[in-house]
């Protein structure tokens, strides 16, 4: 089953958060900074749409399409911190604000996928299923479905007596969207010229924590934040501009289709056998960057 996607295709994404600053409408707290729409990031989320679906039908050809969620934690990064970003340097940003977009983006869908799902959970889940269903519906409403999966089972177990087994993602990243804005916010108030090296710090902390785990404690690594913030963290890191600006046209093209690559190849090659996450994530996360960042100062292949 796909992981739930947090970021919409409705959602702007921004070339860079180092545009002019916004005006305030009348009559609005808040201004909306313009963001300029990204089809290559939307493209992205085709390909990892695809390759969890595939890899959960178990064609052959995409037994490590489980990386699609690596791909999108990547693209949630920069988008988030990208629109952060951009609003604390306008001075427009408010929590209250992006709270409450993330939650008209998320909740409508989510209860969707709830109330679509439950009524054939209780027609055809056995009664121990059904009563472990209901746990998973409580920690999906909570944003805690990593942390009920994680003390369950493996993502590789069969999703058919877990329908809700999807929803872990979404825990993640929702927590990543309670932690980054207060760090952003701390760091643009105290350390400004220091929030580049921050968030590398803090991403190549998180990138060990999952190497080691994905060896001592792949379950853990697998739907704990501790071990995926770093995929989320190298997204921030590009909105920041934390990777060199591609002026050049022949490096875009040559960047893309390197990204292009490294995303596609782990789908083919990974298995579940695969320690993961890891320094095997490192792979289709920094293909999906080098599109990210190619995609910033121009048009690509």
């Amino acid at each position: 089953m796909p992981p739930t996607i947090a970021t919409e295709p409705g959602d702007a994404l921004p070339a860079s958060p180092t545009g002019a600053r916004a005006r305030p409408k009348s009559g609005s707290a808040v201004a909306h900074t313009s963001l300029k729409y990204r089809p290559d990031v939307d493209g992205l989320r085709a390909v990892a749409v695809l390759a969890v679906v595939i890899f959960h039908l178990n064609v052959r050809p995409a037994h490590g399409g489980f990386v699609g969620v690596d791909i999108f934690f990547v693209i949630s990064g920069y988008l988030i911190g990208s629109i952060i970003l951009t609003q604390t340097r306008a001075g427009t940003f408010t929590f209250s604000s992006f709270y409450e977009r993330r939650i008209r983006r998320i909740l409508p869908a989510l209860m969707g996928v709830l109330l679509a799902v439950t009524p054939l959970a209780y027609r055809w889940l056995l009664p121990k299923e059904l009563v472990e269903y209901g746990r998973s519906l409580l920690a999906a409403n909570f944003s805690a479905s990593n942390f009920y999966f994680w003390q369950q089972s493996g993502y590789f177990d069969s999703p058919a007596s877990k329908p809700l087994l999807h929803t872990w993602s979404l825990g993640v990243e929702e927590q990543f969207y309670i932690a980054l804005p207060i760090l952003l916010v701390l760091l643009r108030r105290y350390a400004p010229r220091r929030t580049a090296t921050w968030l590398v710090t803090l991403g190549a902390a998180s990138l060990a924590v999952s190497a080691v785990g994905a060896y001592r404690s792949p379950v853990s690594a697998y739907f704990l934040m501790p071990s995926r913030a770093w995929e989320l963290l190298l997204g921030t890191i590009i909105a920041l501009d934390g990777f060199p600006r591609l002026r050049s046209a022949v490096v875009r093209h040559i960047a893309g289709l390197v990204g292009l690559a490294l995303v596609l190849v782990p789908c083919h090659l990974y298995q579940s056998s695969t320690p993961f996450p890891g320094l095997a994530a490192l792979v289709p996360c920094a293909g999906t960057g080098l599109i990210i960042a190619a995609g910033r100062d121009g048009p690509n292949l």
